[in-house]
């Protein structure tokens, strides 16, 4: 530790000693305890502590005194665990009600267990603890005696404790320990009603994911009478947390999947047109307990079937999903919570219209079900089902009623619906049933963006673009869309008064283009219009629009353009290059100017026919170009004024411009270098003239523009310049400098005022 910090230490222990002073800042004791967690990883602890006593003062005063500041008492804990305090000074800790303080004593437990536990108690010890460490002993007891007790408080801290050791301790004494502990967790069952049940499900998991899991101690067991006892809220985190384990008895996972459908189950049951089974596997029908939640309350209805979709989605994605998957009987779920929702259901039950009652208009419920029935169109399923899937989407797409929230969510289904869909048999075009759908669709998409609500118009953009995208070429979309007057509508939202929706229509119209999909007034038979139209309407956008989201979709949409060959680059490339470049060197956004350096990159490449290939994070450099094809490059850099761009952005004030800047002139400088490039120009006006401009650059003066250079001298200056310092200096963080120890304990003794005046490290 340096003097200076050796000075200052005292003196911060000093105020967190005193109670009276107020320590408000929780960043500065996050901070300095990661500084002692690097000083103990980095030496003994004992060392820190005996160069310094006033830190043991500080821990012993704070922890005895039962320090009224649950900021200053938590760090003090979490301190003392990295110095493996004595186990006296924490138990009476756990009945603390801070946050703060409970988290940091339960940290501080498992800490010194695992301390304890080393050496040689690390091998089997017995589930008495007879051959157990005496702290190790005393802990265990303490935990033994929360999980006894009736207040709920001490026994979720108990589980916590247990939960963190499961999940971080992984040593063969954690299964004498469960082995110990498991019937005071079972009889946690018993209770009514069971106490801390969200902490319970938390150490289940744990223990389940933890080598004790593997062993035969009766988890499984424990596991499935938790099931059974749990409500159905309170179970389907548990049954979740099963299904995502690898190694797991078939019975029980079964079990755990009812749990999940159950709720889906009395849904489908309540729409039920005609007596039957809902489809799904045997166990997942909807029981009493379920039936009463949805009765119960508005509140625990909706609760309920907001996890169980949100829970069967996460479970769609994952490998280990159950096998067979039942994906017609959840589409008929999924449909009919949305027509619940939406009012167009026909219950026939005393449920079913409880259902109709509670759900009509549920936001909630309609984000989680058109989220869920999105995630389902990875899967196939009966054609009938897939019509009321269209079906119920376009209801909500239609309906007045759909919040902007809810059809932003219909949109994405739509979209996911509509990509998943099979292809004709007898060719690559759209089957029939999703062209009849698209008729359907379109009209009401040319309304959306006709909507007074700007947040109706950006989602309806942000579909068209999407579905663009990836259907651009299919015939079927391309003659109905052109059918549709949609493009033409997207072309005047480019003046839309939101911002938001004008940065969408500028990348709408930027994907239709390059299909070839956008009109204009001029009509079809002149395209060199239109696309010369469109180029410049981006451009005045990004010249002038006022907002900085537009801009920076315009930049989007030109360094696509320039990738994918657009007709308006092709035309002419170095005039389309020199114009974008101009118009983002003078934006006042940085995310604009470190777009044009990456347009800037992209012609780059093109230039040297290797389009993709540069990585400025990869090990070895790109091959050098031969020297005919670099003098010409050269010279198209210096017509389209790239060099000068490129060099204004080193000295950029925003670190990422700078950064893009720097790699971008250390790749041009990588491919000139080894084959010599153009000669070097000495000291030639031009040269002189750069050097100048740099220094006024870096001063953060703008001055004059250079104009057309000569290569030859920009090749100078780029040689003469400590590149690589440079990227090494813009990849230091902002603040380097300040988050030593000695600023950090500056900071922290001037928020209490013990720093003289003048004397804080103020940045």
């Amino acid at each position: 530790m340096d003097p200076e910090c050796s000075r200052l230490l005292p003196a911060l222990c000093a105020v967190l000693v005193d109670p009276r002073q107020p320590v408000a800042d929780d960043t500065c004791l996050e901070k300095l305890l990661d500084w002692f967690k690097t000083v103990t990883e980095a030496g003994p602890s004992l060392l820190l502590l005996q160069e310094n006593p006033c830190l043991v003062e500080l821990l012993f005063r704070v922890l005895k005194a039962h320090d009224p500041r649950p900021r200053v008492l938590s760090f003090s804990l979490r301190l003392a665990g990295l110095f493996a305090a004595q186990e006296d000074c924490f138990q009476y800790l756990q009945g603390d009600s801070s946050l703060f303080v409970a988290s940091a004593a339960g940290q501080l437990l498992v800490h010194i267990l695992a301390l304890a536990m080393r050496g040689p108690a690390e091998g089997h010890p017995s589930p008495q603890g007879c051959d157990w460490p005496a702290c190790a002993q005393k802990i265990v007891c303490h935990v033994e005696d929360s999980l006894r007790s009736t207040a709920t408080l001490q026994v979720t801290q108990a589980l916590n404790v247990l939960t963190t050791t499961f999940g971080h301790c992984h040593s063969p004494w954690t299964q004498g320990l469960w082995v110990r502990l498991s019937p005071l967790v079972a009889c946690l069952l018993e209770k009514d009603p069971i106490p801390a049940s969200h902490s319970l499900v938390d150490l289940l998991l744990s223990v389940a994911r933890s080598p004790v899991g593997s062993s035969d101690c009766g988890l499984w067991e424990t596991l499935a009478q938790t099931l059974s006892h749990l409500s159905p809220t309170q179970a389907g985190p548990l049954a979740l947390g099963i299904l995502k384990l690898q190694d797991c008895p078939q019975a029980l996972k079964t079990q755990a999947f009812g749990v999940l459908l159950q709720p889906l189950a009395c849904v489908l049951k309540a729409a039920a047109q005609a007596p039957g089974p809902p489809g799904f596997p045997e166990g997942a029908t909807g029981d009493s307990i379920t039936v009463d939640t949805f009765l119960s309350s508005k509140s625990a209805c909706v609760g309920l079937l907001c996890q169980a979709l949100a829970h069967l989605e996460l479970l769609q994605l994952l490998p280990q999903r159950p096998s067979p998957w039942p994906q017609a009987p959840l589409l008929r779920a999924a449909v009919a919570i949305l027509r619940f929702c939406h009012g167009s259901a026909a219950p026939t039950s005393d449920v079913g219209g409880h259902l109709c009652a509670v759900l009509a208009g549920c936001v909630r419920v309609q984000r989680a079900a058109l989220d869920f029935l999105g995630t389902l169109s990875q899967g196939t399923g009966p054609q009938e089902l897939v019509t009321q899937v269209f079906a119920v989407l376009l209801e909500y797409l239609t309906s007045p009623d759909s919040s902007p929230m809810v059809l932003k969510k219909a949109f994405q289904a739509t979209l996911r619906w509509l990509l998943g869909s099979p292809k004709a048999p007898s060719c690559c075009d759209l089957d029939p049933h999703t062209q009849l759908f698209l008729g359907e669709l379109l009209p009401v998409l040319r309304k959306r963006l006709c909507s007074p609500c700007w947040e109706a118009r950006d989602s309806g953009l942000e579909f068209l673009t999407q579905v663009t995208r990836h259907w651009g070429g299919q015939a079927a979309f391309r003659h109905a869309l052109l059918a549709s007057e949609v493009p033409e509508l997207t072309g005047q939202l480019l003046r839309d008064p939101e911002s938001y929706v004008r940065a969408s229509a500028v990348t709408a119209t930027g994907q239709l283009s390059s299909w070839g999909l956008y009109a204009t007034p001029t009509g079809p038979e002149h395209p060199e219009v239109q696309q010369e139209s469109l180029f410049t309407e981006l451009l005045h956008i990004l010249s002038t629009d006022s907002e900085g989201f537009p801009r920076r979709a315009v930049m989007h949409v030109f360094t696509q353009w320039l990738k994918d060959g657009h007709a308006d680059v092709a035309e002419d490339l170095e005039q389309f290059v020199a114009r974008v470049l101009q118009a983002a060197s003078q934006d006042l956004d940085w995310e604009v100017r470190a777009q044009g350096l990456e347009l800037a990159l992209v012609f780059l490449e093109q230039l040297l026919g290797q389009p993709g290939s540069r990585c400025p994070y990869a090990v070895a450099l790109p091959e050098a170009a031969p020297p005919a094809t670099l003098a010409q490059v050269l010279q198209a850099l210096c017509r389209v004024q790239l060099f000068e761009f490129a060099l204004r952005a080193l000295f950029d004030c925003d670190r990422p411009v700078a950064q893009k800047s720097c790699d971008l002139l250390l790749f041009l400088k990588a491919k000139a270098t080894p084959c010599g490039g153009p000669q070097e120009a000495g000291a030639s006006p031009d040269v002189v003239s750069v050097e100048a401009a740099l220094q006024r650059w870096q001063a953060g003066e703008q001055g004059q523009p250079l104009g057309e250079l000569e290569p030859e001298a920009v090749m100078a200056v780029l040689r003469s310049m400590d590149l690589e310092g440079l990227r090494g200096m813009l990849a230091k963080s902002s603040d380097h400098m300040e988050k030593s120890p000695q600023s950090l304990l500056q900071d922290m003794l001037a928020t209490v005022g013990v720093l003289g005046e003048n004397e804080a490290d103020c940045y």
